[in-house]
């Protein structure tokens, strides 16, 4: 990566194999998105910037329009932004979580077009899962709870 990071959101596309990682602790939150060719080896370069610097935030994205989306990262506020994988540049809003939650876990699938965001902290662990429709903006909504309050939680999914 372009800098030593901890508990950044990652998403992928299928269409030029580019892997991105956005936000993090370096230490100090951090704004920076890096991407990787990943078909070919080398470092990381930088793509841009998310719209708020922050850290423990979900990552994920779509399989049809190349979009990734990093939501929340932020126990204050919950932002949550979009980029589109193919051509690098600075990450747009698409709109609000929620509540605003860090330590959080993030999935999605190819063919409903929707992303999860699920779990984190707030003041103390949280059992929110909510939803946005990735190929639209949009603020997110209620999917439903966790069966208990966790964060750092991960993520995975088939297409």
């Amino acid at each position: 990566m372009t800098d030593s990071r901890l508990v950044a959101g990652a998403a992928s596309n299928a269409t030029n194999e580019r892997g991105v990682w956005g936000g993090g602790n370096a230490p100090g939150d951090s704004n920076v998105i890096d991407y990787v060719t990943i078909n070919s080896t080398g470092n990381a370069s930088d793509f841009g910037d998310l719209t708020v610097a922050r850290k423990g935030l979900a990552g994920f994205s779509n399989g049809t329009n190349e979009r990734g989306v990093f939501g929340n990262g932020d126990a204050s506020v919950g932002t949550i932004d979009y980029i589109t994988i193919n051509s690098a540049g600075n990450a747009s809003d698409f709109g609000d979580a929620i509540s605003g939650r860090t330590s959080v876990g993030g999935t999605s699938n190819g063919t409903a077009e929707r992303g999860i965001i699920a779990g984190g902290l707030i003041v103390s662990m949280s059992d929110i899962i909510e939803y946005v429709t990735i190929n639209s903006t949009g603020n997110a909504t209620d999917f439903g709870d966790l069966t208990v309050a966790r964060d750092n939680l991960t993520g995975t999914s088939d297409a």
